[in-house]
C-alpha cells in the first residue's frame, strides 16, 4: 500500500522539531572558519572582457592574495586551512576573486573561459567553505570532463554558506545576503562574454540563493538539484526568462525534509514547495539514484543530465 501523504500539521510539527534540534545541537567548530584570520583583498575592477590576456592578469593577481591568507593561517596555527590555501595558490588554479576572511569567498574558473561557448556557474549549499572547498571543485572538474571542449565551469563560493547543522540552513537569511553578489557576478559575466550560453547550477541551499537572485538574470537555465525548496511557490514566481529545471536523486535524504514553511519569532523557517513537484512547474530532469552529495559524480545519470542541460541538448531551454 502506498504511503499516505503527510498532513500539513505533521509537516509543520516535524520542521519545528528540526529547528529546535538544530538550535540545541552543539555544532562543533561552527564558528571556527570565521575565526581564522586573513587579509582584506585588494579591490578589483569588473571584468571588461574574457580575453585570454585580461584573464591571465586577473588570475595572476589573485595568487598573492591566496598566499597571504595561507601565511596568516599558518601563523594562526590552522594547518588545515593553510594546506587548503597552498593547493589553491598553485600555478594551475585560476581564481577571478578570492577573500580568505569569514570562512572564505572565492570564484574559480575551470576550463578556458576566453573560448567557452557555454559556461556553468555552480552555486554550492550549506557547509562549503575554504576548509571543505574540495567537494565543490571535484564536482566542477567532473562536470567539465563531461562537457568537453568549448566549455568552462565556474565554482562560485561567493557567500557565507550556512552550517549544515544549524538554524541558518533552515532560513533564507544567508541567501538574502548572497543574492546581490550572485546577481552582480552573473551580470558581469554576461557583459564580458556576450552571446555565451550561461547556466546556473544550484545545489541544496544554493537553490535558495539562486531563487533570490533569479529575477532578470540573462541565463539560459536555472537548475535546482537536491533542493529543500526555494522559498517560492512556483517556477513562475522566480520571475525569470530562464528555463527552470529541477532534479532529485533517489537516494537523497533531502526528500524527507518537509516542504513547508513555519513562521517563528526570529523569522520564517523552511522553503515551501518542492521544486520537483508538479505544482512548482519546473522541467524535471532524471537525477538517477544520486545521494545528496553525488549529483556531479563521474559516470552518474545526474551528471549526464546536468551536462546535457548546460550544453543545451536537453530540450526545452533557450539556446
Amino acid at each position: 500500500m502506498a504511503p499516505r501523504p503527510w498532513s500539513s500539521r505533521a509537516r509543520r510539527a516535524l520542521l519545528t522539531a528540526l529547528v529546535t534540534t538544530s538550535v540545541a545541537l552543539p555544532v562543533s567548530g561552527a564558528a571556527r572558519p570565521a575565526a581564522v584570520p586573513a587579509p582584506a583583498p585588494a579591490a578589483l575592477a569588473p571584468l571588461g572582457t574574457v580575453s585570454a590576456s585580461e584573464l591571465d592578469g586577473r588570475y595572476a593577481a589573485g595568487r598573492p592574495e591566496i598566499r597571504a591568507a595561507r601565511d596568516m593561517a599558518t601563523r594562526h596555527g590552522d594547518f588545515r586551512r593553510a594546506a587548503a590555501l597552498r593547493d589553491m595558490a598553485g600555478a594551475g588554479r585560476h581564481f577571478l576573486t578570492f577573500d580568505g576572511r569569514d570562512g572564505g569567498r572565492s570564484v574559480e574558473v575551470l576550463g578556458d573561459l576566453s573560448r567557452a561557448r557555454r559556461i556553468a556557474v555552480l552555486v554550492p549549499g550549506a557547509g562549503v567553505d575554504l576548509d571543505h572547498y574540495g567537494r565543490l571543485r571535484r564536482g566542477a572538474r567532473a562536470l567539465l570532463g563531461e562537457l568537453g571542449g568549448g566549455s568552462a565551469v565556474v565554482a562560485w563560493l561567493g557567500y557565507r554558506t550556512p552550517a549544515t547543522l544549524g538554524p541558518s540552513s533552515l532560513t533564507a537569511g544567508r541567501a538574502d545576503e548572497a543574492a546581490p553578489g550572485l546577481r552582480a557576478f552573473v551580470t558581469e559575466l554576461a557583459t564580458a562574454a556576450p552571446g555565451t550560453r550561461v547556466t546556473l547550477l544550484c545545489h541544496s541551499y544554493g537553490s535558495v540563493v539562486c531563487a533570490r537572485a533569479a529575477s532578470g538574470l540573462d541565463v539560459a537555465d536555472i537548475v535546482l538539484y537536491g533542493s529543500p525548496g526555494t522559498g517560492a511557490g512556483s517556477a513562475a514566481a522566480l520571475r525569470t526568462r530562464a528555463t527552470v529545471r529541477a532534479g532529485l536523486g533517489g537516494n537523497d535524504w533531502i526528500a524527507g525534509v518537509p516542504h513547508t514553511t513555519v513562521p517563528l519569532p526570529f523569522g520564517t523557517v523552511g522553503f515551501g514547495t518542492d521544486p520537483v513537484s508538479p505544482e512548482f512547474g519546473a522541467e524535471v530532469f532524471d537525477a538517477g539514484g544520486a545521494g545528496h552529495g553525488d549529483y556531479l559524480r563521474p559516470g552518474s545519470v545526474s551528471l549526464r543530465s546536468i551536462a546535457g542541460i548546460v550544453a543545451g541538448t536537453a530540450g526545452g531551454g533557450r539556446g
